[in-house]
């Protein structure tokens, strides 16, 4: 099939298919900028990974330094931080119930 046509008909769909966010706070407009940000930070670390793991294409081997996936680990953290807090998520209690989610799931399973 031709890429023109295959565009064609994505076009005929793009009305179904777009989104009316309305966002209209400040706050609301905060928490989709910080979300697609921390998609982009997820990413960027998982390029790190894959260039540990030796399964990037060589170009981007050449210049990969390991520190760097220091730095896109806390880039990833700061800005789950940042998205929780205008979310006005207490991390803190969340993690804590969580973590005893998890660990009363692995006492069941141990069963």
């Amino acid at each position: 099939m031709d890429i023109k046509v295959v565009q064609k008909r994505a076009e005929k769909n793009i009305l179904r298919s777009n989104i009316d966010f309305k966002l209209t706070t400040t706050r609301e407009k905060a928490i989709l900028a910080h979300t697609v940000k921390l998609n982009e930070e997820v990413g960027e670390l998982c390029n790190d990974i894959l260039s540990i793991l030796k399964l990037q294409r060589s170009s981007k081997l050449e210049s990969f330094e390991k520190s760097n996936m220091y730095e896109e680990f806390a880039d990833v953290l700061i800005t789950v931080l940042q998205l929780a807090s205008i979310a006005h998520v207490d991390m803190d209690r969340a993690t804590r119930q969580k973590l005893k989610k998890i660990e009363d799931r692995k006492k069941i399973e141990k069963k």
